[in-house]
């Protein structure tokens, strides 16, 4: 094997261009595929952290009849919970309501939330700032899609628990601004004392907001969600961005491959006499094949550290400065910050490489059986086989 090895290394040496040429695409394949998927991972380890700090807490405890995809069951879905069972939860009661910004109907949902609350980043407590009869709290894509501003007055209208209609007006205190969607989307956040005495629910909540110190237990009436249940969608999409990438991964990897394969294939060809020699010289050709195997798979290796050297700059200034993706995808609903710090670990880098030296290795033993049947006398004279 050692012989093998310096064999097919000074072969891949005394190419020249050719080696290099292969090399290059298969070192680019190496750097976009640990570039994207470090990207991926960045932006995974981003969100479920943002998700866990501005909206899950370390979990949540939902009345059983709510369902936060189905704005039908928010009505009936609200109860309270003792003393005892509520230690280390946060309250959040939700309703419907209308706002009526310039005269135009939106509908929306309030959520009120305790001002002295620390389980997520949302800056409620700004809200004892104002001097307003009604301070409420929206986000600023909210804002957007209303068009209100810092200061507006605008009309509120919602049922009580008896389902008698009632408006006032409330005032726009603060705009915050989030990278999580989901807490402000169509949203207006209240202290939840207020939305209590307007809706009548006293001491009710639709669901509860874990810190971590809560430990889950059985409630009846409610249902915790941990944060494993509640990422389940984010942490799908992801994998499904990261299947989609795959199939670039592959043609990208394809193509690169495809350069070593009819590299071999011609080197094969070309080199017969060489190969008649080795057999000569009382090579087994199980051994031939094995240099010429080796040199397919040594194209990945020099790939793999001229990936390394070229791309570890790359990697470090991503991972440390960040990449600006800015609001390129605004309003899809997904937890994107504007700048995502890819995450590039030891796994991803030898994964990667491995799966370059295992096809590289591969698809040049294709080639290389060839030498199983050549006639080394033919060979020897130069006869075409």
């Amino acid at each position: 094997m050692r012989i093998a090895i310096k064999m097919a290394f000074k072969n891949l040496i005394g190419a020249g261009l050719r080696t290099w040429l292969n090399v290059s695409v298969l070192a680019f394949c190496f750097i976009i595929i640990v570039f994207y998927n470090g990207f991926l991972n960045g932006w995974q380890e981003q969100g479920r952290l943002d998700a866990k700090n501005w909206e899950y807490g370390n979990g949540q405890l939902f009345h059983a009849d709510f369902d936060p995809y189905d704005v039908f069951t928010i009505k009936n879905s609200h109860g309270t919970l003792s003393e005892a069972e509520s230690e280390n939860l946060t309250p959040v009661l939700i309703q419907q309501a209308t706002v009526y910004p310039n005269g135009r109907m939106n509908p929306t949902i309030i959520k009120g939330i305790p001002l002295d609350q620390d389980v997520i980043n949302l800056p409620i407590n700004l809200l004892t700032k104002s001097d307003a009869n009604l301070p409420v709290l929206i986000g600023e894509r909210m804002a957007q899609s209303i068009n209100v501003g810092k200061g507006d007055n605008i009309l509120l209208r919602w049922r009580d628990r008896n389902g008698t209609y009632d408006a006032t007006n409330i005032t726009i205190a603060e705009i915050f601004d989030s990278n999580v969607t989901t807490i402000y989307n169509g949203q207006i956040w209240m202290p939840i004392e207020i939305l209590r005495q307007m809706t009548r629910l006293t001491n009710e909540a639709t669901m509860y907001i874990a810190n971590e110190q809560y430990q889950p237990s059985q409630v009846d009436g409610w249902e915790f969600h941990n944060l494993t249940e509640l990422l389940k969608d984010f942490d799908s999409a992801v994998q499904a961005e990261r299947i989609g990438s795959m199939i670039v991964y592959s043609i990208l990897l394809a193509l690169g491959l495809l350069a070593v394969f009819d590299t071999q294939v011609l080197s094969i060809f070309r080199r017969q006499r060489e190969i008649g020699t080795y057999i000569a010289l009382g090579m087994t050709r199980q051994q031939v094949m094995k240099i010429f195997t080796i040199e397919g798979g040594m194209y990945s290796v020099f790939a793999g550290v001229v990936g390394l050297i070229i791309g570890a700059p790359l990697f470090y200034y991503t991972s440390s400065q960040g990449i600006n993706i800015g609001r390129s995808i605004e309003g899809m609903g997904v937890h994107l910050s504007d700048i995502i710090y890819p995450i590039y670990g030891a796994t991803l880098i030898i994964g990667t490489f491995f799966v370059l030296v295992f096809s590289a290795t591969l698809v040049s033993f294709i080639p290389a059986r060839k030498i199983s049947t050549l006639n080394p006398v033919n060979a020897l004279k130069g006869k075409v086989q």
